[in-house]
């Protein structure tokens, strides 16, 4: 018997080790606290918060992206988050993810979901692969937009299905797009990342799903009567 509980504690240790070595950290600074929106995020999304959403977008995307292993994934064993005094909304740059206080401070609904959405967005950055350069900005973009959406955090201002004037616009236009796509051949979005993972070609489309991508595109808008 005790031979027998041995052997389940080793196995325990082992797993426990296991997932130690590919466990990501995450951190949080606000660089912003004594801004109206740094104040704001202290008070209405915090540290707490913040570190439990960067797990969850983390763990949704690879989902999403169908990384169940641990060697289909980046190498990233860190993600920092940092709340500052700048413009715009938010970039991820070096596994670091940096959101605007100013942001934060004038969004007029629930920030908290608002900002949920982006950390999202953002963490997809963090995990995607990126054709080594050569994909297309809008459709990198897209692809952030599209976990965003899949994990029910699209805002009400984004396009609805079939609007656009070109599938690599970027963000919500490439997002509601690559959906499309994705219902034809559901993983098809887990398959292209797989792909960018070396390179891009717009005939990635056609290996995937037999068409090229304006044909694709035509039939996206011909499918919502645009």
């Amino acid at each position: 018997m005790s031979h027998y509980i041995l052997i389940v504690l080793s196995l325990l240790v082992t797993l426990a080790t296991l997932q130690g070595l590919h466990a990501v950290d995450y951190s949080v600074t606000n660089n912003a606290a004594s801004t109206a929106g740094g104040g704001r995020f202290s008070r209405e999304i915090g540290d707490d918060y913040s570190k439990q959403t960067l797990s969850a977008a983390t763990d949704f995307t690879w989902r999403l992206f169908q990384q169940n292993n641990p060697e289909d994934r980046k190498d990233v064993q860190k993600v920092s988050l940092f709340i500052d005094d700048m413009t715009g909304v938010a970039y991820a740059v070096n596994n670091e993810i940096h959101v605007s206080a100013n942001y934060i401070g004038s969004y007029g609904g629930d920030v908290r979901r608002e900002i949920t959405g982006v950390l999202y967005h953002e963490m997809t950055h963090i995990w995607q692969w990126n054709g080594n350069g050569q994909a297309p900005g809008g459709l990198i973009e897209g692809i952030a937009d599209f976990v965003r959406l899949k994990a029910d955090y699209a805002p009400s201002h984004w396009v609805q299905p079939g609007q656009g004037d070109r599938w690599d616009h970027g963000y919500d236009v490439t997002a509601r797009f690559l959906d499309y796509c994705n219902s034809l051949s559901n993983g098809f979005v887990a398959q292209l990342n797989l792909k960018m993972r070396s390179g891009y070609s717009d005939q990635y489309f056609v290996d995937l799903l037999g068409k090229n991508v304006d044909q694709l595109w035509r039939d996206y808008k011909a499918k919502y009567g645009n």
